[in-house]
Order: structure tokens, then C-alpha cells, then sequence
């Protein structure tokens, strides 16, 4: 895998005006993600993987921080050839495939945009696409309302590629999907990032399945990463207590993978500690190890071996 960095995030942040609340959905995100990998986002609902994810394309403008693609500082209001390079593929694929277009109309609005405006060129493009992601041409002037719903995320992918990307964002791309299906579109992904030295960052909820896809890991909570590193270390030993629990939660088919999952002995409920405000760490109300140092003072991302980081004051050191 190539260590060149193609994307760097540094103390960034997005706070929303709610009335006479200040939410914080982003408060001082750092990472760096290399060429050709495939990083994993990861959190509870609200932890700030989606607005991540929006701020990286543009969609909307970071309250503070910076975003650094390929050497270059990342503007909201961005040129079309730098547009190209950061795609998106959504978990419902209905709301990337409009429903009044054929499945023509809508990838070839990204070649039209950034390349050919040849008619018989643009339809054989598409064609090409769609065979890359495993569909007939035929369906290309079918609309998505008659394809099964593996069929419009392959649609969805073949959007994406048409612009030629260098990053795709993969947010909650399988979860739609029955297992099955979840397992030839994981395997699509990861021929067709060989095969394009593609750039994934994948956000996600579901622990087993970015457990097969990510060579990294960085666990959000609360707007923050708290902890980062890579999958497979992250897995076999989870440092921050919130990683422990949200490991521990993953169900397992077997009884040595249970013997080997992290075990989460406390009360999991989701709203425990909900109505305790931490002026330090944010998990403290719900951690079985805090201290008044916790409560206190928010704990610094500090290395805890090769490229695995953690921020938390008593981390599970083995």
C-alpha cells in the first residue's frame, strides 16, 4: 500500500446553531488518510461520520480546521476537475439514481459534465460502466424503480466511476441490502478498488463488515475520533473503553470468535449518562473507568504503539 497522503483533515470542526444551542457535530477531527486504502469510520448514530463525510465533498462549509486533498486546501466552492475527484456512493441508491431518469441519463451526466459530449461515445461510456460493475447494457434505459436493489447500488457505482474519482465515500453502502447481495457488492468494491487504485473512506455501523474492508479504523463519538489504527489491532484490542463496547456488540457465528471479543460487562443502554454534561472527556458519563481528571479536561489523541492512537486518560493498555 502507498504511504503517499492523498487526504489530510486537521482540527476540524462543525458547530450548528440550534435556538440557543451550539451543537457541536464536529469538534476537532484529525486524520490522515493514504493513496489506495481503505480507511473505516465508525460510531453510534450522531457520532459525526455523516457530517464528515459532507464536509470532505463540499456539501458544507466547516464551521473551522482544514482539508487538504492531494497538496491542495479543500474550498467548499470547489472547480469542476477537483469536483471529479471526490465521489460519493449513498446508503439508498434511490437517492443517487433519480427516479424520473433512466439509468443512461443518469451516468452520463458526469461524462457530459467532465468529458465527451459525443452521443454515441457517452453511450458506449456507459455501457463500458456498467459491464465494470457487473450489469448488463441492456438496463441502461430502464429506470431504477425496475431494478432489485443490488442492481441500483451497481448503478450507483457506476455514477461514481464515470467521473473518474480518486476518493469514493462509501456511506453505509451494503446496509439496504440482504446479506447476500451485502456479499458480491463487498467483493465488487474490492476489485474494483484494485483495479482503479481507488481511495475509500467507508462509513459505516455495521463492525463485521468494515472488519473485512478496512485496512484502518477510526472510531468517532461525539463529533471526535477517539480512537484510531489499524482494523485489525483496533479488533484484537481495542484501547478506549467506548471501542471496547461497541466491539463487544458485535454478533459472531462461532464460539472462538466469542472467546475473543471484547467484553463489555456494564450497562450498554444508550442514553446512559445522557443527562450528565462532561466538560472533559464526552464518554465519561457512560465509562466504567472515569475519574475527576475525565470530567475535567478533554483527553489528547496520544500514540499507544505503530500507528494506533487513542484519547483517553486510562486507556486498556495489555
Amino acid at each position: 500500500m502507498s504511504k503517499d497522503i492523498v487526504l489530510s483533515i486537521h482540527d476540524l470542526k462543525k458547530h450548528y446553531q440550534v435556538q440557543r444551542t451550539v451543537v457541536r457535530a464536529l469538534d476537532g477531527v484529525d486524520l490522515e488518510i493514504n493513496k489506495g486504502e481503505c480507511v473505516g469510520i465508525v460510531g453510534e448514530s450522531g457520532s459525526g461520520k455523516t457530517t464528515l463525510a459532507k464536509l470532505i465533498l463540499g456539501v458544507e462549509s466547516p464551521t473551522s480546521g482544514e482539508l487538504i486533498f492531494s497538496g491542495s486546501t479543500l474550498m467548499p466552492k470547489r472547480a469542476k476537475a477537483l469536483r471529479k475527484k471526490i465521489q460519493v456512493v449513498q446508503q439508498n441508491p434511490m437517492l443517487t439514481l433519480n427516479p424520473k431518469r433512466t439509468i443512461m441519463q443518469t451516468i452520463s451526466l458526469p461524462i457530459r459534465i467532465h468529458g465527451s459530449s459525443n452521443r454515441r461515445q457517452t453511450r458506449d461510456e456507459v455501457a463500458k460502466l456498467l459491464d465494470t460493475v457487473g450489469l448488463a447494457p441492456e438496463i441502461m434505459d430502464r429506470y431504477p424503480s425496475s431494478l432489485s436493489g443490488g442492481q441500483r447500488q451497481r448503478a450507483a457505482l457506476a455514477r461514481a466511476l464515470a467521473a473518474e474519482p480518486e476518493v469514493i465515500i462509501l456511506d453505509e453502502p451494503t446496509s439496504a441490502l440482504d446479506v447476500s447481495v451485502q456479499a458480491r457488492i463487498l467483493f465488487l468494491l474490492r476489485e474494483l478498488q484494485q483495479r482503479f487504485s481507488l481511495t475509500f473512506i467507508f462509513i459505516t455501523h455495521d463492525l463485521s463488515v468494515v472488519r473485512n474492508m478496512a485496512s484502518r479504523l477510526a472510531v468517532m463519538y461525539r463529533g471526535k475520533i477517539i480512537e484510531a489504527g489499524e482494523t485489525r489491532r483496533i479488533f484484537a484490542a481495542p484501547m478506549h473503553h467506548y471501542t471496547t463496547m461497541l466491539l463487544s456488540s458485535v454478533p459472531v457465528v462461532s464460539e472462538e470468535e466469542q472467546l475473543i471479543k471484547p467484553k463489555w460487562t456494564w450497562t450498554r443502554s444508550l442514553f446512559e449518562g445522557e443527562e450528565r454534561h462532561s466538560n472533559g472527556c464526552a464518554f465519561a458519563p457512560r465509562c466504567p473507568k472515569e475519574t475527576v481528571e475525565c470530567w475535567e479536561q478533554i483527553p489528547e489523541n496520544r500514540s499507544v504503539g505503530e500507528q494506533h492512537s487513542v484519547g483517553c486518560y486510562h486507556p486498556n493498555l495489555r
